[in-house]
């Protein structure tokens, strides 16, 4: 249950835009604000990630980074299938 309020002032066009939008995908002006204040807010906290580590946990972590990838047969599949919009391309060059 939703019981934390959030006021704020906005101007006639934004709140008409807001609500051109929030109404495309079938939601209300709160459900719509509320959903694209979350995801720009979880895009702000997860860019500025900080963590500290002791010098020991440091190392490890070095370390870690400075190791060689491990073989993942998955992605080796993946990255030999070309992509569609590569392949289109080198036709229409090549004409």
């Amino acid at each position: 249950m939703r019981d934390a309020a959030i006021n704020l002032r906005a101007k006639p066009e934004q709140r008409d835009l807001i609500d051109q939008a929030a109404a495309m995908l079938g939601k209300n002006r709160s459900d719509f604000m509320l959903e694209a204040a979350c995801d720009r807010a979880q895009s702000v906290l997860l860019d500025q990630v900080y963590f500290r580590l002791d010098v020991r946990q440091f190392k490890d972590f070095i370390r870690q980074l400075d190791a060689p990838p491990t073989a993942n047969e998955g992605l080796e599949r993946l990255m030999a299938v070309k992509a569609p919009w590569a392949e289109s391309g080198a036709k229409k060059a090549s004409r």
